[in-house]
Parts: C-alpha cells; structure tokens; sequence
C-alpha cells in the first residue's frame, strides 16, 4: 500500500488534539496492511497503533501511552530505540530496507524482515514532538529469496558434480534453516527398484537412519516406502495412529517424530529415484507451502540423483574402457615379451612367468614329448603355492587334465567344489582352467593355470585362451628356430676340425663364433691336418655367402686342399688345385673364397712356414719381444679367375714367435657408431701385457676379448681365428 505524501505530512507536521488525531491514524491505517505506530515524547510512548502493528510485534491492541521499550522490550538491545532517539533528536528521517529484528519471548521467538521509515512529528512551532513508524514486512519475500539463493547453490554444487552426499545434505540443512520446525531425510531406491536406501538425514538420530536404511518398497511401509510404492505423495499426519507405520511407529517414538511427508523423487524418464520427506516432532498437516517446499526440493534431489547416476555410469565405463586396454596392453607385452625368446623352452618358460600373478597363483605347462608329456615350464607367486604341485594326488590330477586338453583341443575348467564327471577336486585348489596351445593344426602343449583363492572367472580364463594362442605361435616358431639352429651347428661342425692336432714343436689354438644365433651356416673356416714328410698344412678361409651355398664351398675346399696336399709338394700349386676346383665346370654359379694355405715343420731353429695368401686378411706375427709384423704378400680372391697367379711367402718362427690368421668378421666387426675394428685394433690386442708371454689360447682370448669390448657379442658376420705359436 503506498501512501499520499501530502496525507503523510499532514500527520506529521498538522497536530491536532490527541483524540483527534487518533482519529485520523484510525482513518489512514485502520484497515491497511502497513504497519503504523505514532509514538511521542522523548520516551516514545505509543500514541496510536493499527492491527497490522500489533500482528506484528505482539502485545494488546489497547495498550497505548506507554513508553515503546516497555511494551515490546526485544527492540531495545537490537537499537530500534537508539534510532527513534536520533530521528527525535534530530528531526531527520530514517529509512531502512529489509532490517532483521527477532521478535517476541525467549522460547517463541520468530524472525522477521522489514522495510521502516522513520518520520519526525512537528507541533504548531515547528518542533518535534514525536516520531511516526510505517513499516513493510517482508519476511515471506526475504525468505523466498534466500530460498531461491539455496536453491541456486545447490544447483552450481550439482553442475560441479559434488559428490552426491554432499548435494543431498547441503539441500537438507538449507531446507532445515529457513524452516527450523522441519526434518528432512532422502532415501535412495536401490538398483533392482526393491529397497530405499540411506542417502541423507543430518538432523536425525543415527539409530533412526540405520533403522529405515534398505526399507521395502511396498504398500504400508511407513510414508516413504509407500510412497515409493504408489509414486505419488503420501502424508501422514500423527505417526502413532496411521496403520502405515506400525512397523517403525516405536523407533519413530525413539526419534522424537510424530508427522512425516514423504514425496517420490522421479527421474526424467518416469523412473524411481527414491523419496523426499518431511519430518515434524509434533503430529501437524502440511501447509501449501509446505507442499510446494517438498515438490521444488524433490526436483533438486532428482536432478542431484541423475547427475550422480550419469557420472557413476560413466565412470564404470571407463573403467571398463581401461580394463579393456589393460587387457590389450598385457596381451600384446607378454605376447611380445614370449616371441622375443628365441628357444621353445625359454618361450614356454616366458608365458609361465608373464601369468603369475596377473592371471593365477599358479601356473605349469606341458608339452607332448616321445609319446608322453613333460612339465616343461612352472611359476608361482610364492613358494607355498609351487609346495602344491607336489600334493598327494596334484601331479596325477594335472596329467589327467593335461591328457584330455591334449586330446580334445579344447580348454577345460573345473572348481574345486563342483567335480565334473566325478572326478575329485584338486587338492588345496579352488579351482583351475586348462588351456591348449596349438600351431600348424596340432595341439602340441597345455597352459594350466590353478587358483588358491578365489575362482577364476570368465574373463580370466578368455585372457588365457587369447595369451595361449599368441604365444603357442611364438612357441612353435622359437622350436623351429632351435631345431635350424642345432641344423646349423651340426652342419658346421662338420666342416671344422672335431679339434686340433697336436703337432711337434707347435702349440695351436683357434676359435669360431658364428653371426646372430648362428641360424645359418657361415663361410668362414679353418683346418690343420698333416702332410707326408712329418709336414703339417693349415688353413683358413672365408667363402662368400652363406647357408647351404657356403658349407657346400667350404666342404668343396677342405676337401680339395686335403687330398691335393697329399700329392703335391708346394702352397702355391695346393691352392691353384683349390682355384680350379671352384672355377670348373662342375659349379653352376660363381663363388668366390679368401684363403690362407700354409704348409710347416719343425727345424732346429723352429716352425719353417711356407704360406699363400689370396684376398684374405693379412696375417700377422708377433714376436716373442712382443713386435707385430704384418705379411703383405697376396694373390687374388679364388674363383675369380681360371689361373691361379701367387707369391708364396716362407718365414721361420722361433720358439715364442705366434703366426696369427684371422677373418674378416674379426677386421670388419663394428662398434656402435660404425667404426670397424680393423687390422690395427687386432695388432693392439697382441700386444704384449704383464705377465708371462701368452701362449696361443691366451692370444686367442685376447683377441676375442678385444673384439666383443669393441663392437659387442652379436656381429653381422662369422668371426674365425688361428693361432700357432713355436715352442
């Protein structure tokens, strides 16, 4: 209601006699619903008053002419009257919008908002004689706005995904403090839509929220399980007369409750989200307000629930996103990790170990072997769990399930306490799951993997079906690879000497280390056999290539050198013998071979050596002084050209002297950056150390030592060495 200025001034500054004016405030404010007060004197005394006055502040509608702080003495220590005093004193009006005062006795206090205008009386001469009070409550429109600040917060804590008992509790203290005669309790439906779940209840006792936590959802269970049940709001006014709550009637009485509204909360797709409710300790029915304060809040709850079941169904599948990528990356390192090993046994041994413990506490594999099988490969997370692979009965239990993986193709599992076919469970296992490993159309193996705990369930027995498969190739491939490799060293075995002679006045040594893994046979070789007239040959050579090609030369040249030795008496027209062979007709394709072919006997001054070299690296002799001497002399690759054209070459070693032959995967091995080892770097590992002169194994090691510091173990080439030395 607003009033006409002119009137107001009338009033204040137009005194007439006091029954007058009462009169006229009656006129003005009577029926309004501003409050109005006419106060005067310095002590303020209430001269008039409409109802509207009194409804709010209390007190009899005919106590007039008494002083304000008597009649409603609460205004005094919260400075109404230090303001009166002031617009009096002063004659300046005061003016205040939506000022707080408490009103009314300890004990039934309420809180109240107001709009004031505090305006001075004047008498006949211009002095102030009074003071007029018009007033606005505006409680109801102070509380709607803090209402609607609470209501924003929780939604900006929504929006931020605050944990769902946080939005909750939050929204139930907000509700609690702008109405602190309520209390107010959430319950979440749980996931099968049967039970009503703990969600929130700050202000009841725990006993209280332990008891309704996980309450059916049904007909007559108290407020919130029916009203969950029928979807629609249920009101129960005085707990200790409706039917609904007898169950709970006693634990409510515990509580302190007597009345309880309860509203659904429903999801956007009309789905059950759980109940709002609305507690009061005295039996009471709700109010509209009260209805809409449930309604709005149960929305808020909602979107909180939704927002909180989005994020966890998110979150779940993310977590199985990355359970998923967990799994790849296991599969595809241990896959890895399996076909990194080169051997059948140390691929077998690899997948034991990669699935302990990820997969299982315990692990063995078997494989098939002359006509049985054989436990090729075990792991286990500690030795107790490996102590059960020797338990009465286990071994045979394993070998049964092995035998039948074996013979089906099939994976097999079992639990401990459900024996299929009635065959005993194995002891101190839970249970255990027998995977085949096959390759090329065979099942050649069996991953057994046994739990101790808890069982293994179907993803762990996919992941081990998957590992199986990948690592069975690997396996097969790696047995492949063992059986080239054995091929390879068998065949190259045959083309070396079993071992060296022991020839008069000589001491011999020589070494062989194959490229790689020695998956191919190489060129490189060496021989030493002996020759009529107490003469002994020696050679060493590096045919071009490698694999069948190169062991087919290398027989063809041992063997040429062997039985043209025998008939002739000189290097030079041995390895022509050795030239023609390779470029005859008999050869279909070009092949070509370094070689040093020597001839030696023991004199009274030492080793005679008469020696050819043709394309290959340069011997070299270190004297017993430890001086190294290069031999230069040389003559072309073999089977290059139908003629054989050399400078033979003849020194004597005394005794201490070594003639070392080397090649050229020796020379030619290169470090990390691409520098090869080289003739110098060999004459340096000759050189001589502390100690006594190295005989010719000590050279040898030497040599090999030096090689293996230099460009590592691993070479691209096949590395050979000879070394005689004189005694």
């Amino acid at each position: 209601m607003s009033l006409s200025p002119d009137r107001l001034r009338a009033v204040s500054a137009h005194p007439r006699s006091p029954p007058r004016r009462s009169e006229e405030y009656e006129d003005l404010f009577e029926q309004a619903p501003v409050i109005f007060a006419a106060l005067s004197g310095p002590e303020h005394l209430l001269e008039a008053a409409n109802p509207a006055f009194f409804a709010a502040f209390g007190g009899d509608c005919g106590r007039f002419g008494r002083p304000l702080g008597e009649l409603i003495p609460e205004l005094v220590p919260q400075g109404v009257l230090g303001r009166l005093d002031t617009v009096y004193r002063t004659g300046t009006a005061y003016r205040a919008r939506g000022a707080r005062l408490v009103l009314g006795p300890p004990g039934a206090q309420r809180e109240g908002f107001f709009d004031f205008t505090y305006e001075p009386r004047r008498d006949a001469l211009g002095e102030v004689d009074g003071v007029v009070v018009i007033a606005v409550e505006t409680t109801a429109f102070q509380h709607a706005q803090l209402l609607a600040a609470e209501q924003r917060l929780l939604l900006e804590q929504i929006a931020s995904d605050a944990p769902l008992g946080d939005s909750l509790t939050g929204m139930a203290r907000a509700i609690e403090e702008l109405s602190p005669d309520l209390i107010v309790s959430v319950l979440l439906a749980d996931p099968g839509g049967t039970r009503l779940l703990h969600g929130t209840g700050p202000s009841l006792p725990d006993f209280y929220n332990d008891a309704i936590d996980g309450i059916a959802i049904g007909p007559d269970v108290g407020s919130c399980g029916t009203a969950a049940h029928l979807r629609e709001p249920v009101i129960v006014t005085d707990i200790t007369t409706d039917d609904r709550w007898r169950d709970y009637r006693d634990v409510a009485a515990r509580a302190g409750l007597a009345a309880c509204w309860s509203t659904p909360i429903m999801g956007t797709d009309d789905r059950l989200l759980g109940t709002f409710a609305i507690y009061h300790r005295a039996p009471k029915a709700p109010t509209d307000k009260d209805m809409a304060l449930s309604g709005a809040f149960a929305r808020i709850a909602a979107l909180a629930i939704e927002r909180h079941q989005a994020l966890e169904a998110g979150h779940a599948a993310q977590e199985r996103e990355e359970a998923v990528r967990d799994d790849l990356a296991f599969v595809l390192e241990a896959s890895t990790a399996i076909t990194r090993e080169l051997h059948f046994a140390d691929c077998l041994q690899c997948l034991a170990r990669l699935t302990v413990p990820t997969l299982a506490p315990l692990c063995t594999v078997h494989v098939r072997e002359d006509g049985g099988t054989r436990r090729i490969a075990v792991a286990a997370a500690t030795p107790a769990d490996e102590e059960l692979l020797a338990a009465p009965g286990m071994p045979g239990e394993i070998g049964r399930a092995v035998a039948r993986v074996l013979a089906s193709g099939r994976t097999e599992t079992d639990h401990a306490d459900v024996a299929r076919g009635g065959r005993p469970a194995l002891p101190g296992v839970t249970g255990y799951v027998s995977v085949p490993l096959g390759a090329r159309g065979r099942t050649f193996g069996v991953l057994t993997l046994l739990a101790t705990g808890p069982p293994l369930d179907g993803h762990t027995v996919a992941l081990a079906e998957e590992l199986a498969s990948r690592a069975a190739a690997g396996a097969d491939n790696a047995h492949q690879f063992s059986d080239r490799v054995q091929l390879a060293r068998d065949l190259q075995a045959g083309l070396l000497p079993p071992e060296l002679p022991r020839i008069p006045g000589a001491d011999l040594a020589a070494s062989y280390h194959p490229a790689g893994e020695g998956l191919y046979v190489g060129g490189d070789f060496y021989d030493v056999f002996p020759l009529p007239g107490d003469r002994w040959a020696f050679m060493i050579g590096d045919v071009c290539g490698r694999g069948a090609r190169a062991a087919t030369t290398t027989g063809m040249v041992r063997h040429t050198a062997r039985a043209a030795a025998r008939l002739l008496d000189d290097p030079v027209s041995v390895v022509a013998a050795i030239n023609d062979a390779l470029t005859g007709d008999c050869v279909e394709e070009d092949v070509f071979v370094s070689l040093v072919y020597g001839e030696l006997r023991h004199t009274a001054t030492g080793l005679t050596v008469d020696l050819i070299r043709a394309g290959h690296v340069p011997p070299l002799v270190r004297r017993a002084d430890g001086t190294i001497e290069q031999l230069a002399q040389s003559g072309l690759l073999l089977g290059v050209a139908p003629a054989f054209d050399g400078t033979p070459c003849r020194l004597v070693l005394p005794p201490g002297d070594s003639l070392v032959l080397v090649t050229d995967g020796i020379t030619e091995a290169r470090s990390a950056d691409g520098e090869f080892f080289d003739e110098h770097r060999l004459a340096e590992a000759l050189r001589p150390t502390r100690g006594a002169p190295p005989d010719a194994a000590g050279l040898i090691a030497s040599i090999h030592a030096a090689v293996t510091a230099f460009a590592g173990r691993s070479t691209p080439d096949d590395q050979a060495a000879l070394v005689l030395t004189a005694t």
